[in-house]
């Protein structure tokens, strides 16, 4: 059984850091069992490696600090690093706007990205859903599986637009 004390023992191993306790607790259906909900998508151990954390701006969603280990061989943002961050981004965007739906299964199908300028520092991003999630919670209901598009911005600490990316999401029910 999943409890805050397994939750902070999991923190104080993995060295991650509490986050914005405003988050809802998520019953996103995740593989494994021992973990029933999840409240972002910077607990998942890849955007943990990342270091990815959640915008202390509330206009933002996540945050990829500055760092030698996200550089390319220009000394810019790796490109990578800037997918990555606008993946979890979009993730983020659906667990804060869909948490609230008991056991959904959201999986990425696609992912389009434009590369803007070249990002130095610190990257936020943004994120929305320009055709709205009312649709997608109403599709859900009756067909039990639905498709959204996030479309997602990187700045970085210059305030420059590195990137715009649009990633679809195939959002279904868990299968009990």
């Amino acid at each position: 059984m999943w409890s805050i004390a397994s939750h902070r023992r999991l923190e104080r191993l993995s060295g991650m850091r509490s986050i914005n306790c405003a988050l809802p607790k998520l019953n996103v259906h995740m593989a494994n069992p021992e973990t029933p909900f999840m409240n972002s998508v910077i607990e998942l151990p890849f955007n943990r490696l990342l270091g990815l954390e959640v915008a202390n701006d509330p206009a933002k969603v996540l945050e990829l600090p500055a760092g030698g280990q996200y550089l390319n061989h220009l000394g810019t943002v790796h490109a990578g690093a800037q997918l990555a961050l606008a993946e979890a981004s979009s993730g983020e965007f659906l667990l804060r706007t869909m948490g609230d739906m008991q056991g959904i299964v959201p999986v990425v199908r696609r992912l389009e990205s434009k590369f803007r300028k070249p990002a130095h520092g610190v990257l936020t991003s943004t994120a929305t859903a320009p055709e709205g999630i009312e649709g997608v919670r109403s599709e859900l209901e009756a067909k039990g599986r639905a498709l959204v598009t996030i479309q997602v911005e990187l700045y970085d600490e210059t305030k420059a637009h590195t990137l715009s990316a649009s990633v679809e999401w195939f959002v279904t029910r868990a299968q009990v």
